[in-house]
C-alpha cells in the first residue's frame, strides 16, 4: 500500500512539472516567453475615436503605408470599392443614431467602405460585418453618400489614416488620408 501511494504520488509530481514546463509564460504580444519577437504587422491596428454630445462613435482599422507605391488610381482603384485600411474590414461602431453626409444611420456596428473616383469619393456604410475587408460584400450596404475632397495635402502621408477633426458639439468630420489625398464627410449625432 505505501508503495503504491508512492509510486502515484511520483506520477502526478512528474505530469505536473511536464506540464507546467509547456505553460511558459507569455508576452504582451501573446508569445512564449523565449519565442523570437513576432514580426510586426505591415499595416498595423489603429482607433479613430470622438464623442459627440456625449456619445461614443469609434473605428477601428489597419494603416497601409505608401512604400514607394503609387496610390490613387493604381493601388487604390478608381471606379472600384476600397476597403478603406487592409488587412480586417474597417468597422464602425456608435452608440447613437448618425446621419452621415446623406445618410441615416442607426446605433450599432457597421463596416466602412469608400468607393474613390478622381471627381468624387462615396462613403459606403455596409450591414455587414466581421469579415475580412476583401471581398467587398455587395448586397448589404445600408446607403451611400459622397464625400467632400479637401485641399490636397502639402505633403505625402505615408501611412493612411481615419481621423476626427473640426468637432463641434454632436458634428464632426471623418478624414480619410493618405499620399496627398484628404477626403472628409460630415458626421451629426442625432
Amino acid at each position: 500500500m505505501l508503495i503504491r501511494s508512492i509510486a502515484s504520488l511520483a506520477c502526478t509530481a512528474v505530469l505536473a512539472t511536464a506540464g507546467l514546463a509547456q505553460m511558459a509564460p507569455m508576452n504582451h504580444e501573446g508569445a512564449k516567453a523565449g519565442d523570437k519577437p513576432a514580426k510586426a504587422l505591415a499595416s498595423p491596428a489603429a482607433i479613430a475615436e470622438v464623442t459627440l454630445d456625449g456619445k461614443d462613435l469609434k473605428i477601428t482599422y489597419n494603416t497601409p503605408s505608401m512604400r514607394g507605391r503609387k496610390i490613387m488610381g493604381d493601388l487604390v482603384p478608381y471606379g472600384k470599392v476600397w476597403r478603406t485600411g487592409a488587412n480586417e474590414a474597417t468597422t464602425l461602431i456608435t452608440k447613437t443614431n448618425l446621419k452621415i453626409g446623406t445618410l441615416s444611420v442607426p446605433a450599432g456596428t457597421y463596416t466602412i467602405f469608400t468607393l474613390p473616383n478622381p471627381d468624387q469619393w462615396l462613403f459606403i456604410v455596409s450591414k455587414k460585418t466581421g469579415e475580412w475587408g476583401i471581398p467587398y460584400p455587395e448586397g448589404n450596404d445600408l446607403g451611400r453618400t459622397p464625400m467632400t475632397s479637401a485641399a490636397a495635402l502639402p505633403e505625402s502621408q505615408e501611412k493612411m489614416s481615419l481621423s476626427f477633426e473640426n468637432t463641434k458639439g454632436n458634428t464632426t468630420e471623418l478624414h480619410v488620408k493618405w499620399d496627398k489625398t484628404d477626403e472628409f464627410i460630415q458626421i451629426t449625432a442625432e
